[in-house]
C-alpha cells in the first residue's frame, strides 16, 4: 500500500550569487592650463559610486566609477588639487535563471595612488572591490502526511527558519545648502570630499521597510592662508520602502546602503551638497517548518521515500561594531586628514570555528614643523572567531562607520569603527519523507520477550524504539520519563 504525502510550496528567494570581485582602474590626467606644474604628488583618495545594475539571464553586472582626488605641491606656492572620474564595470556569470532577480552590492576602495608622468601629467590608479549578492524568485516544496494507520510511527521535527522572501531597493536623493561655520577658516579650494551613509536602525512596519541613520560628510580644503583644513558634518537619513505585502511582526529586514551620485561645492559661505543614495533591502520571514524525517511500524514493513530538502535558510545574523586601532611613529607637527579604507573580509576555517580577518588601511596626511606635507599608509587587521558547524557557510561584509579619529602624543594613534555583518547560511539538506510504502501487517512472534532491559547511550528514544519494534511513548511511560534519559540509565523497553 502506498501513502502519498501532501505537497505544499512556500515561496522564497534563492541565492545564486555571493562573491567579491576586485578591479583596478587607471587613468592619465593632464592638468588644466591654469594650474601650476607638479612638483611632488602628496596623496590620493577615492570614493566608489554605483551608477547602474543589470541582470541578463546568466550574467549580472554593476557599472559605476571612482571619484579620485589628488593633492600635489608645485615648486612654489600653495598645494593644489585635481579630481578624476575612473569608470568601472564588474560582471558575474550565474546559473541560468527563469526570472530576473535582484542584485545587492557593496562597493569599497582597497587603495588609491597617483604619480607624476611629467610636470603636466598624472597617472591615477584605484583598486576597487565589490561584494555582490544575487537572488531570484523560487520556492521550497514541503511534504506532510495525511491520515496514517495507527501502527505507523513518524518522526516529526520542527526547525525555526529565516527565509529570504523579498528584495529590492529604495533610491533617494539629498540636496542641501549648509551654512559653513563662521568660526572656521573659509574654503578657497576643495581638495577632497566624501559621504559615508551609516545606518543605525532598520525594521519592518507591516508593508514598509524603514531605515534610519547618518550621512557623514567629510571635506578637506585649502583656505586663503594656503594651509589645509578639514570640516565634518552629519546629515540625518530617514527613508522607507514600500513592500509587496504585509509581514508579521516576527519578520525582519536587512539594508545595504550605497552611494549613487555625489557633488559638492562651496560658494559665498554655503556648502552645496547633491547626493544620490540607495537602500538595498532583503526581507526575511521566520516560519517554523515541520518535517517528517523517518517512519516505521512495529507490525509491518515500511519503505520510506526520502529526499534532501535544500532550503535557503539563514540560521543566524550577527551585526557588530568593531573598533580598529593603529599607530605610527612620526615627528609631524599636526595631523591634517585621516582616511579609513576597510578591505574585504578574509575567512579561514579551523575545525568547528571560522576565523574572520578584517584588513584595511588608514591614510594619514600630516604637516611637519616647516609646513611640508607628508602622507603615509598604516595597515591594520582585526580578527574575530565564531563557532561554526562544518556544514554551514558564513557570509561576511563590512562598511566604515563614522569619521576616523587621530590623536598625537609620542606618535600618532588612529581609530576607526567598522560595521560588520556575519550571516550563517545552511549549507546542507534536511531529510524529508515524501511518501511511504506499507506491506500487510504480520503476526506477532510468540517467542518474543515482553520486555528487555537496555542502558541508555548515544541512541535516541526514537532509535531505541525503532530497533526494538515498539514506540517511544511506550518507553517513556514504562520508565516514567519526563525528559530524555540520562546516559547510562537502565531502561525498560516494553515489546508489544
Amino acid at each position: 500500500m502506498e501513502l502519498q504525502f501532501e505537497k505544499m510550496t512556500t515561496p522564497c528567494l534563492q541565492q545564486v550569487l555571493w562573491d567579491t570581485q576586485v578591479r583596478e582602474q587607471t587613468q592619465e590626467l593632464r592638468l588644466p592650463e591654469e594650474m601650476p606644474d607638479i612638483g611632488q604628488v602628496v596623496a590620493c583618495w577615492a570614493q566608489p559610486v554605483i551608477r547602474g545594475k543589470e541582470w541578463r539571464g546568466d550574467r549580472v553586472g554593476v557599472s559605476g566609477g571612482v571619484l579620485c582626488s589628488v593633492l600635489y605641491t608645485p615648486e612654489e606656492g600653495a598645494p593644489q588639487a585635481v579630481s578624476a572620474w575612473l569608470p568601472f564595470q564588474m560582471k558575474w556569470d550565474i546559473p541560468q535563471t527563469k526570472h530576473d532577480g535582484t542584485l545587492l552590492v557593496q562597493p569599497f576602495v582597497r587603495s588609491a595612488d597617483a604619480r607624476s608622468l611629467s610636470s603636466r601629467k598624472l597617472m591615477i590608479r584605484a583598486n576597487t572591490g565589490m561584494t555582490a549578492m544575487g537572488v531570484t524568485p523560487g520556492e521550497v516544496t514541503l511534504y506532510t502526511p495525511g491520515e496514517l494507520p495507527n501502527d505507523v510511527q513518524v518522526l516529526r521535527k520542527t526547525y525555526p527558519m529565516q527565509l529570504p522572501t523579498e528584495a529590492g531597493e529604495k533610491a533617494f536623493g539629498i540636496e542641501e545648502e549648509i551654512p559653513f561655520p563662521a568660526g572656521l577658516v573659509q574654503p578657497e579650494t576643495i581638495v577632497r570630499y566624501e559621504l559615508r551613509p551609516v545606518l543605525t536602525e532598520w525594521k519592518l512596519m507591516t508593508d514598509k521597510a524603514v531605515f534610519r541613520g547618518t550621512g557623514y560628510l567629510h571635506m578637506l580644503y585649502r583656505g586663503p592662508d594656503g594651509r589645509l583644513h578639514t570640516w565634518d558634518y552629519e546629515l540625518p537619513l530617514s527613508q522607507y520602502a514600500e513592500l509587496d505585502k504585509e509581514y508579521d511582526s516576527d519578520a525582519l529586514v536587512e539594508v545595504w546602503p550605497a552611494l549613487t551620485d555625489l557633488e559638492l561645492d562651496y560658494q559665498e559661505g554655503q556648502v552645496r551638497l547633491k547626493a544620490g543614495l540607495t537602500g538595498q533591502y532583503m526581507v526575511y520571514e521566520r516560519p517554523m517548518v515541520e518535517l517528517v524525517e523517518d517512519a516505521y511500524s512495529p507490525t509491518r514493513q515500511v519503505n520510506v521515500n526520502l529526499e534532501q530538502l535544500q532550503i535557503p535558510a539563514v540560521l543566524d545574523t550577527v551585526n557588530d561594531t568593531v573598533l580598529v586601532e593603529q599607530s605610527v611613529d612620526t615627528d609631524a607637527g599636526r595631523v591634517i586628514d585621516l582616511g579609513f579604507y576597510p578591505d574585504s573580509p578574509q575567512q579561514n576555517r579551523v575545525g568547528n570555528e571560522v576565523q574572520t580577518v578584517y584588513p584595511g588601511v588608514f591614510r594619514l596626511l600630516t604637516e611637519d614643523t616647516d609646513g611640508g606635507l607628508q602622507s603615509a599608509d598604516a595597515y591594520w587587521e582585526e580578527t574575530r572567531q565564531m563557532p561554526a558547524d562544518p556544514q554551514v557557510q558564513i557570509q561576511s561584509r563590512v562598511s566604515p562607520a563614522g569619521i576616523p579619529q587621530s590623536q598625537m602624543g609620542g606618535g600618532i594613534s588612529m581609530q576607526g569603527n567598522l560595521q560588520t555583518q556575519s550571516m550563517t547560511i545552511a549549507n546542507r539538506g534536511l531529510p524529508m519523507v515524501t511518501g511511504l510504502t506499507l506491506t500487510d501487517a504480520r503476526e506477532p512472534d510468540p517467542n518474543r520477550p515482553s520486555l528487555v532491559l537496555k542502558r541508555a547511550g548515544q541512541d535516541s528514544l526514537w532509535e531505541m524504539a525503532k530497533e526494538a519494534g515498539t514506540t517511544a511513548d511506550a518507553i517513556r511511560k514504562a520508565n516514567r520519563l519526563e525528559a530524555d534519559p540520562m546516559p547510562g540509565q537502565m531502561l525498560i523497553i516494553p515489546i508489544p
